[in-house]
């Protein structure tokens, strides 16, 4: 099937969105570097053998150790220990630097325990139960704190959906998948693809689809139920299950959440990430003349409600995470990152599917990224905890790196030529012609600047795929009656799409 044919035949209806001039910001890729005033606006959107990295049980050990030591040295030093080089949060103006009900948990927290890891503040910080950024509040869009790519343009997860589809049908029409995304947000993404679902159900009339969402914030849960689920039939809500709320989509599908992704049902599965990964929690590591030390935030010893970052008067757990031959002298790394791959990758490599990544990120060039978003701006990440977004750049090496040979991996690759790869253009042409609204074709051509222009999203986000090794040499996972021999047509997105 011809690609134009294709994407020509889904709707050209548009979903109904917020006014595209408003949706100026995402979380950008300005960084704060350690030693720098933070108060700036945002950008207009948001060769050795390697060893062997540890396995998905022996990081997860190693990540609960290097807490539990920490927590231990932090309490056998003197407090004079911790005053060696000073990393400034900025100086942001005394009246912002309110003292919230996060700030006065932390410092209750490191007056008990000493200095914390970026990775636990950042953990604290989003997902605390009670007072955690992402638990209690709705972030996204014109009156949150960023935007994403599928509160922009419809079109983004359009061509997601279809990208699912020339998967499905490129590694052999499995009788049923399940759809995985984890941190679905407000779910729009979600009911994008699952419109091209569908709009698109004489291809996939004799699979059986399953929704499954990944999500630890009842506020967003709540939202993407709101989005996805069909309102005539109520959700049960169990909150002690591992499955904690079932519903059905307004599509007919069956739809489950979860808070961990272990508890997802394994079997053949498609896997999304769209802007997942970048608020795991890192560790920070700072290259000295005495070797590694890593970042930790402290009280500020002259203002008693304020944080500040330090360096470790010695080496700590978490360096046991850090490449030997690293180059680069900073570095962020992320060990739930890694956690998530490996159980990806031995569920792609066991029960076949894929798993497609976007997120902004590099591939273990970048440093120092850490950084924070409020109100649609950079906001220094250690004032007003619990108000404001944390980010660090996904680095795609670690990614490929954690899979550890047993899946293949694609990318990662620029958004603007992955979607243009997806036949962005052809879409978008068929939404224009079937508009005859100038408001509604002005915001069909902002969307897509702010998608496909280098100075906004296009060049700043990536997408990365982990597939099975079988699917890029045409050999069959496991054929069963239901299912057709896959073919080893090149990947959608990574490639031009078209279909025979």
């Amino acid at each position: 099937m011809k690609l134009q044919r294709f994407l020509g035949g889904l709707h050209g209806s548009q979903r109904t969105r917020a006014h595209s001039s408003q949706l100026t910001s995402a979380r950008s890729v300005t960084y704060f570097p350690l030693r720098r005033d933070v108060t700036g606006s945002a950008c207009t959107h948001r060769p050795r053998d390697r060893a062997e990295p540890p396995s998905l049980l022996g990081m997860g050990v190693l990540v609960r150790c290097a807490a539990r030591q920490l927590c231990c040295a932090a309490r056998a030093v003197a407090p004079c220990s911790w005053r060696g080089k000073y990393f400034s949060s900025g100086n942001e103006p005394a009246e912002n630097n309110r003292v919230t009900p996060m700030l006065r948990h932390l410092v209750y927290k490191i007056k008990s325990t000493g200095p914390i890891t970026v990775a636990e503040y950042m953990k604290e910080v989003l997902t605390n139960p009670a007072k955690g950024y992402y638990m209690h509040r709705d972030m996204l869009g014109e009156k949150g704190d960023f935007i994403t790519s599928p509160e922009i343009s419809q079109i983004f997860g359009e061509l997601l959906g279809i990208w699912f589809i020339s998967e499905w049908m490129a590694a052999g029409k499995n009788a049923a998948f399940q759809l995985v995304e984890l941190g679905p947000g407000r779910g729009t993404l979600m009911g994008d693809i699952l419109r091209v679902f569908s709009q698109l159900g004489s291809v996939l009339k004799n699979c059986d689809i399953s929704i499954h969402l990944v999500e630890v914030s009842q506020s967003l849960s709540d939202l993407q139920a709101s989005t996805l689920t069909e309102t005539k039939i109520p959700l049960e809500q169990n909150a002690k299950s591992l499955v904690y709320m079932k519903g059905v989509t307004k599509s007919g599908l069956p739809i489950s959440w979860y808070r961990d992704l272990q508890d997802v049902p394994k079997g053949y599965s498609f896997f999304l990430a769209h802007e997942f990964f970048d608020v795991l929690p890192v560790h920070k590591f700072q290259k000295t003349p005495q070797g590694w030390r890593e970042v930790l935030i402290d009280i500020d010893p002259q203002v008693s409600d304020k944080l500040r970052f330090v360096l470790a008067p010695c080496v700590t757990p978490a360096e046991a995470l850090l490449q030997h031959d690293e180059t680069r002298d900073h570095v962020e790394v992320c060990p739930d990152a890694g956690v998530i791959i490996q159980e990806l990758s031995e569920r792609i490599a066991l029960t076949g599917g894929a798993a497609l990544i976007a997120d902004y990120g590099h591939d273990g060039t970048k440093t120092d990224t850490f950084r924070g978003f409020c109100g649609h701006r950079l906001h220094d990440v250690l004032i007003a905890p619990g108000t404001a977004d944390l980010t660090a750049d996904v680095d795609f090496s670690y990614l490929r790196r954690m899979a550890q040979g047993k899946v293949a991996s694609l990318g990662p690759i620029e958004q603007q030529t992955f979607l243009k790869n997806m036949g962005i253009d052809v879409r978008l042409k068929v939404l224009l012609d079937k508009s005859a609204e100038p408001l509604m074709r002005q915001q069909l051509l902002q969307g897509y600047d702010m998608l496909m222009n280098p100075q906004k999203m296009g060049e700043r986000f990536n997408f990365f795929a982990l597939l099975p090794h079988q699917r890029l040499h045409g050999r069959s996972h496991h054929i069963n009656t239901c299912q057709s021999k896959p073919s080893a047509s090149p990947v959608a997105g990574f490639s031009e799409l078209a279909w025979q």
